[in-house]
């Protein structure tokens, strides 16, 4: 069989890389440096930086600075413009836009062949192996992945013919798919592309209608849309009477505790499994290797050299990155990543804990600048989507999306302060009891956070959190309003401003006042 073949080919290739991976992490990582030394010691970057020599990665990190993207923008902004040799060989054909999570601004990440095929690609081929190799017997690639992403968009320093394009992170890597690659997914190109999101949705779910769709891949929240627009239109009990054969979704970009009773309505086959990546716009850093483990092995050998910066320091304007291994396991790191797109010892954001040093696995925490320590309680990502997740399983509620921010001085008592929250539950879903769903987070909280839990003993320092069940679609209308609609957009989970959260109860407000 021809699908047969072809896992045994993309299994002979990464199986063996995934257990060097594992076996010699250090070694591996010191090559990847090398590497990227060599081949940049000829830029602007590499030559300021005295990239010539051979360097130790002890004194890479003593002479290279550490920067954030808006510290490394200048020289971002000159290839952007079309200057070649600037952080990486030649001039990037590709940059990933990407509104962030750090701040309003779009950034533009770039991605270079090395990057799409030494990283995204080869990742993928590693997640299709072991897809293959956990559930032989489901013939995952006799039918199709139904791949949802984002789309193109203009460069905003198109001063030449031959300036780099821009595009989402997932449309970039679909337009360059080998043709092997290609016919293995769906939809085609011209209906993944398209730009408005509910034109694109519709045609999509009509033209999936009869494909025999075994994968999906990508983001929670956006599946779920199209998921039901399938059932709608086929007028179908649920996803399994269109798919019968759909048995994996690969999932990434935000955590799917909270999905995962939502995905079980939708799909309710005991057959179903399911796989996280996390990878980003700057790369694809790692994968779910064990099938019953949600622990992720940190991808070592594609092109990316990584170091970590402890908490302690995530605020400080000389941030002192630590190498792979001198990492802790169970303490909370930004990840800071050299690449081989010219991301020179850049801080990404996201933020990690360590499971495993042997071999490197992790879990994602969340976001640097996304925690709620407005009272030293020390709230991260992670934290959160459990206790959703928790309540969630509890009340027997399926959660669309949410986020938090605090209150600083709650109405009945100006001593305390808390959280409050707008959570939009699934339709098609009871009516949960939020007084219980209340309780449960918050109990939660106080089993995984001591910080949180002393704040609220005997509710001296927080009040018990505040809820609001906002109308279906609301998060989905604040995006909309902030031009992030679909592709790899997501809503902010946790914020010690509460920018979002009052604008995100502002549109529910909108949606009672119209009757929706």
């Amino acid at each position: 069989m021809l699908d047969q073949l072809l896992a045994s080919a993309v299994q002979w290739g990464s199986l063996p890389r995934l257990a060097r991976i594992r076996e010699q992490p250090h070694r591996v990582q010191a090559q990847v440096l090398q590497r990227l030394l060599s081949r940049a010691q000829a830029t602007e970057w590499g030559q300021r930086y005295g990239f010539r020599e051979q360097l130790s990665a002890a004194e890479f990190a003593r002479r290279v600075p550490a920067s954030t993207y808006e510290q490394l923008y200048p020289e971002i902004e000159k290839v952007l413009r079309g200057q070649a040799d600037v952080l990486w060989p030649g001039r990037p054909q590709w940059f990933a836009k990407s509104s962030g999570t750090t701040n309003d601004r779009s950034k533009y990440i770039p991605v270079t062949r090395e990057a799409l095929h030494d990283c995204h690609y080869r990742a993928g081929r590693d997640m299709l192996a072991l897809a293959t190799t956990f559930y032989p017997q489901e013939r995952l690639l006799t039918g199709k992945t139904l791949s949802l992403g984002g789309t193109h968009a203009s460069n905003p320093f198109r001063l030449q013919e031959s300036a780099s394009r821009v595009g989402d992170v997932s449309a970039v890597i679909m337009q360059q798919l080998p043709w092997w690659a290609e016919q293995m997914r769906t939809p085609p190109l011209a209906l993944a592309l398209l730009e408005e999101w509910e034109e694109k949705i519709e045609r999509i779910a009509a033209h999936v209608l009869t494909q025999d769709v075994r994968t999906l891949a990508g983001v929670p929240t956006w599946m779920v849309v199209l998921l039901r627009r399938v059932v709608a239109l086929a007028n179908a009990p649920d996803i399994t009477h269109v798919w019968p054969n759909l048995r994996l979704f690969l999932h990434g970009a935000v955590a799917f505790g909270p999905y995962r009773e939502l995905f079980r309505q939708l799909i309710p086959d005991a057959r179903m499994r399911y796989l996280e990546i996390y990878s980003a716009s700057e790369g694809y850093f790692a994968l779910q290797d064990q099938p019953n483990s949600e622990d992720l092995l940190l991808l070592l050998d594609h092109g990316i050299y990584y170091e970590f910066l402890p908490a302690e320091q995530w605020a400080s304007p000389d941030p002192r990155p630590i190498p792979l291994g001198e990492v802790e396991l169970n303490r909370p790191y930004a990840v800071v990543i050299t690449t081989n797109a010219g991301l020179w010892r850049y801080i990404v954001g996201d933020t990690v804990r360590f499971t495993s040093r042997a071999p490197y696995r992790v879990r994602i925490t969340g976001r640097t600048k996304h925690f709620l320590n407005a009272f030293g309680e020390e709230v991260v990502i992670e934290n959160a989507e459990a206790a959703v997740a928790a309540a969630s399983r509890a009340t027997g509620a399926a959660v669309r999306d949410f986020t938090a921010a605090p209150v600083w001085f709650v109405a009945e008592d100006s001593s305390r302060g808390g959280h409050e929250w707008a959570i939009e539950f699934a339709t098609a879903t009871i009516t949960p009891d939020l007084d219980k769903f209340g309780a449960v987070l918050d109990a939660t909280l106080s089993e995984l956070n001591s910080d949180y839990a002393a704040k609220r003993h005997r509710s001296l320092a927080l009040a018990p959190p505040r809820l609001h069940a906002v109308p279906s679609g609301t998060f989905e209308a604040w995006l909309a309003s902030q031009g992030k609609l679909g592709g790899q957009h997501k809503v902010p989970r946790l914020l010690n401003s509460r920018d979002v959260l009052e604008a995100v109860l502002r549109t529910a407000t909108k949606y009672q006042s119209n009757g929706v």
